[in-house]
């Protein structure tokens, strides 16, 4: 844990997410065969789809786990950072399938010519299963997925971070199509009641 909590700092995950010590480890496995290593630089191509994610949990705990960007639309000017590309709250355990999703998986979209992006996936106890009115469920688009920030939602709900991965990808050939099939789908994001 040492290792991956120095990684956090070195690359700014610390200061500009969340500062915290993970207790956890992530395994997260995209397509049965690329297995993400901390800090790792990974393709779009490679990271479309939504990976299948495991970690120790018991049975009677619930979790919630995130994908945030917060190097939208570049590292060096982040005005629409965080992007929230995945959020799923009141997993029971590690059955990550059986949580609220409330943003579906988006993989990743750097555009062209802004570089790295920085992708984290953070994992958070919850104190109990919570309702989580007020918050927004988004759709498979764009909206209201920007100016995001893990650490309020966190500090909002009282959730505990355990465990936190990030790889870092920028710009190829498969983001038009993820830009193509976020901009087909029009729904508005709704607030939860």
């Amino acid at each position: 844990m040492e290792s991956l909590r120095k990684s956090l700092v070195d690359n700014e995950v610390a200061k500009d997410v969340l500062d915290f010590t993970p207790s956890k480890s992530l395994n997260i496995c995209f397509d049965d065969k690329l297995t993400l290593e901390t800090n790792a630089t990974y393709t779009p191509t490679q990271v479309q789809n939504q990976p299948k994610i495991t970690y120790d949990a018991k049975d009677d705990e619930y979790y919630t786990l995130i994908k945030t960007d917060p190097d939208a639309p570049t590292r060096a000017d982040p005005k629409f950072g965080e992007w929230r590309h995945y959020l799923v709250v009141n997993i029971p355990g590690n059955k990550v399938e059986q949580g609220d999703c409330l943003s579906p998986y988006i993989g990743c979209g750097p555009p062209p010519n802004t570089g790295l992006h920085r992708y984290i996936y953070i994992l958070c106890k919850q104190p109990s299963k919570i309702h989580f009115k007020g918050e927004l469920r988004c759709h498979l688009n764009a909206d209201g997925r920007n100016n995001w920030k893990a650490a309020e939602f966190i500090k909002k709900w009282n959730l505990e971070p355990v465990a936190c991965d990030f790889f870092q990808a920028e710009y190829d050939s498969y983001v038009p199509t993820l830009y193509q099939t976020l901009s087909a789908n029009q729904e508005k994001s709704v607030e939860i009641n």
